[in-house]
């Protein structure tokens, strides 16, 4: 069982992800004494930053560490996926983006999605047959992909972890935690 302190996560992101489901779970991992890295398209590198939404606005920036062409997924424990209307559906059309949730899921790593980020799980062909929830808006696109589709705060299968929404956050986090100590996760087919 692998300790969190030495755990290596790797949040991606871009501008429009949902304030609070990036920054709680950055903080509860954070805490709990993983590396957290933040990486984000190549046309947010250049400020640096990606901008997230709070409720009907924008929110905070974010600092971002790594552009998602230089990410190795070799390199970490843990992909973790904020939703947002816009940030997923961004990242869905980022062929570097689908290409680095099908490595963490061929290998076997922890994928954590909330909200609307199953998407990028959809998108990447992953989420075929396994038990999973999003935000109720998006059920049908899951369900359509073949995703088994659960109305519960966390959902996980062989590593694989969705949750709602924000008020899922603390369920989710703590799953996150649980799930990278648990190490790699056997069993998966490989992405299509």
């Amino acid at each position: 069982m692998p300790d969190i302190k030495q755990a290596k996560i790797l949040i991606m992101a871009t501008d429009g992800f949902e304030q609070s489901e990036l920054l709680v779970p950055q903080e509860k991992l954070t805490e709990a004494g993983a590396t957290v890295h933040v990486a984000a398209p190549k046309s947010r590198m250049k400020s640096g930053k990606i901008y997230g939404w709070s409720e009907s606005d924008w929110g905070k920036t974010v600092s971002v560490d790594k552009d998602l062409d230089d990410v190795n997924p070799s390199e970490y424990d843990a992909l973790v996926l904020p939703g947002g209307q816009i940030n997923p559906d961004k990242l869905r059309v980022e062929p570097k983006a689908l290409e680095i949730v099908r490595a963490f899921y061929s290998a076997g790593k922890t994928i954590a999605a909330i909200c609307h980020a199953p998407w990028l799980l959809v998108e990447a062909g992953v989420i075929k047959g396994k038990k999973c929830t999003s935000y109720h808006s998006i059920k049908t696109d899951v369900i359509n992909a073949g995703g088994q589709w659960r109305d519960e705060a966390v959902v996980v299968d062989k590593g694989l972890i969705t949750s709602r929404n924000p008020g899922d956050l603390d369920a989710f986090s703590a799953k996150i935690i649980e799930e990278v100590r648990e190490g790699v996760h056997t069993g998966r087919q490989a992405a299509e």
